[in-house]
């Protein structure tokens, strides 16, 4: 991997970053360029069987895509991922921690749960939202303790239990 200074070289040589042609302005075309078509033609196949996996991020980054109408654009979409995957893999020997597949859902909570009252609502459902029980109060730290050096720790306000001496 050390031939492609970053991911985004490595994309566009395997033909899988949008064209952004323009002119004055004007949006000509946005077709991608038929680099590298082994290593493309891969990528999509892989990209199809990641989307029948269950629970996982890709399957949820294309049916985003998908959702907009064009499955084709939406497999291109999700084989770029999965070479970004593939090169910081390879380049860093690391291991892939899959973000699951309600990545996208825990990023605006709200939004979520307003889409999913307007679905249940046009499944002629009256909706009523209410808030579930609060989680009880953390016992303040016992009095007595040095202050410790250094910035506060958080976990009374996260309400986690942590090993840290209290004021």
């Amino acid at each position: 991997m050390s031939v492609f200074p970053s991911a985004a070289h490595a994309a566009s040589w395997a033909g899988l970053c949008p064209g952004s042609r323009e002119s004055a302005g004007k949006r000509l075309s946005n077709r991608t360029n038929k680099r590298n078509r082994w290593l493309r033609r891969a990528l999509c196949q892989s990209a199809w069987g990641v989307t029948r996996k269950k629970d996982c991020y890709l399957q949820a980054h294309f049916l985003r895509r998908a959702a907009k109408g064009d499955i084709e654009k939406a497999i291109l979409a999700t084989a770029h991922p999965l070479l970004m995957i593939a090169y910081h893999l390879l380049r860093d020997c690391g291991v892939c921690r899959d973000l699951r597949g309600s990545y996208y859902d825990s990023l605006h909570p709200l939004r979520t749960q307003n889409r999913l009252i307007r679905w249940l609502e046009r499944l002629g459902l009256q909706v009523i939202v209410r808030p579930t029980q609060p989680a009880p109060e953390l016992a303040t730290a016992p009095s007595g303790h040095k202050r410790r050096r250094g910035r506060p720790c958080k976990c009374l306000e996260r309400r986690i239990d942590c090993k840290h001496m209290h004021l």
